[in-house]
């Protein structure tokens, strides 16, 4: 069985179905600023990696980023 690839942002949840709940990029997906914003994105990875981002399923059971910068 092959292993379903991963996203270095929001692990098994789709990037398309994750959105920014925060800042300039306010509403956008991670696939979206993965493709407008690469500095960005990678600014995400890096964050995550240290433990700062967190994914939240919302009541309308859409899934928002939120990053903790402490």
């Amino acid at each position: 069985m092959a292993q379903q690839p991963t996203s270095p942002v929001t692990g098994i949840l789709e990037e398309s179905s994750v959105f920014i709940d925060f800042g300039e990029h306010e509403g956008k997906s991670i696939l979206e600023v993965a493709c407008d914003e690469p500095e960005y994105y990678d600014f995400l990875i890096q964050t995550k990696e240290k433990g700062g981002c967190n994914i939240r399923r919302q009541k309308d059971k859409t899934f928002r980023l939120f990053v903790n910068l402490q």
